[in-house]
């Protein structure tokens, strides 16, 4: 099947690099880029980093849309899609009227989740948000972080250095503990204490009210400026009558291809079956949606491709370099390389001596070696692996 008419839905890297992946391919048909955003498309890693702390102004993606050959649509926000009964393609409905295509992507990326309550809450997804929330972060200004997540510790960091007096509440026990357990996530917490700021755990907020924040217990904290960072979800609430399967993402393939083979969906928005971890995955970092754009333009001009990278994503906080790589979900034991009071440290998850998951502070060698040991299903040699003075990969072994 031959696509004249390809629409891409979301401005963000997946919908800026499979657009270009789409012409490298060889699509010469009508190719049009839809952005809720009226900024041009931008890289977001460095918005919690460089940008909030002034250091870079403009992260947009250096490309050249004329030359390219898109109709980029900027500040149109996709509101309904309606596919065809009796033929491929179908129409998108935008708040600025209606696309037809035969080729559809979506790569809208995910929305962040906001508190309940009347209180200014800043939130630090887009370009904008961060331009509105760096000029109040000023020495003396007490500002409240909800959430030490990734994105808690970032602005933390950025705000403590800036002067400001920071308290960051998290609800459970401990920092980073979604993401990789709360005895691990705790070895973090004297991180914040060593910047000066003030982590409170356990400690859940009801509502953002006018002058602070209302925590679950009725106590009121007062704060000049507040910062919510409790995480996001794939933007896909617009799609819930088009008739696309959503289980929290767009389900996808390994191919990336939805039930209808004229539509690929990629990035923070998509739940995309792994053959490596046999279930449908919702990956929202940087690394993946990028690995994932080549793929998806491929699988709909009509090859056939698999999608299925290890995750990884990084943080830099506090004067780190926080990397993790591959998913231990499935993993019966963590060890650790050196000790959480040395600078540097690295933590292995085994599932029956297999390595399915590694945390590194500050150790890039560790984490290179582990990626390659990851894609290969590598088997731990656990005297070696626990020396933090042995290379990583001579700890490492092909079963």
């Amino acid at each position: 099947m031959t696509l004249e008419n390809i629409v891409v839905v979301g401005g963000g890297l997946a919908g800026t690099h499979v657009a270009g992946a789409l012409r490298a391919r060889g699509h010469g048909g009508a190719l049009t880029l839809v952005g809720a955003e009226t900024r041009a498309p931008y890289d977001r890693p460095p918005l919690t980093k460089a940008v909030l702390a002034g250091k870079e102004e403009d992260c947009s993606f250096p490309t050249d849309w004329e030359a390219l050959g898109v109709d980029l649509r900027l500040g149109e926000r996709a509101e309904a899609l309606e596919l065809h009964d009796d033929r491929p393609g179908g129409v998108l409905r935008t708040t600025a009227g209606e696309l037809a295509f035969d080729g559809l992507v979506l790569a809208t990326g995910a929305e962040p989740v906001r508190l309940p309550g009347e209180g200014r809450q800043h939130l630090v997804r887009t370009m904008d948000d961060v331009h509105a929330l760096r000029p109040l972060l000023r020495a003396g200004t007490h500002l409240a972080l909800v959430g030490a997540g990734w994105i808690g510790a970032e602005v933390a960091t950025v705000a403590a250095a800036k002067g400001c007096r920071v308290t960051v509440l998290e609800a459970d026990r401990a920092p980073l503990a979604a993401a990789v357990g709360a005895e691990i996530g705790a070895w973090t917490a004297p991180w914040y204490a060593a910047a000066g700021v003030t982590l409170r755990c356990g400690t859940a907020v009801a509502s953002v009210d006018p002058g602070g924040l209302r925590l679950a217990d009725g106590r009121f904290l007062a704060a000049d400026v507040v910062v919510v960072g409790v995480g996001a979800r794939p933007a896909v609430g617009w799609l819930r009558d088009s008739g696309l399967e959503i289980a929290r993402g767009v389900v996808v393939d390994e191919s990336l291809r939805t039930a209808r083979p004229e539509v690929v969906a990629l990035g923070d928005c998509a739940a995309w079956w792994s053959r490596r971890y046999g279930r449908h995955m919702v990956v929202e970092h940087w690394d993946t949606a990028l690995k994932a754009s080549e793929p998806a333009a491929a699988a709909l001009l009509g090859e056939d491709v698999c999608h299925d990278p290890v995750p990884y994503f990084w943080s830099d906080q506090f004067g780190r370099t926080v990397q993790y790589a591959g998913d231990h979900r499935s993993a019966d034991r963590a060890v650790l390389r050196g000790s959480p009071d040395d600078p540097e440290w690295t933590v292995l998850w085994l599932e029956d001596e297999h390595l399915r998951a590694i945390l590194t502070v500050d150790r890039p060698r560790d984490l290179v070696q582990a990626r390659r040991a990851l894609t290969a299903g590598c088997v731990v040699d656990l005297p070696a692996a626990t020396d933090p003075g042995t290379a990583l990969r001579d700890a490492l072994r092909t079963p």
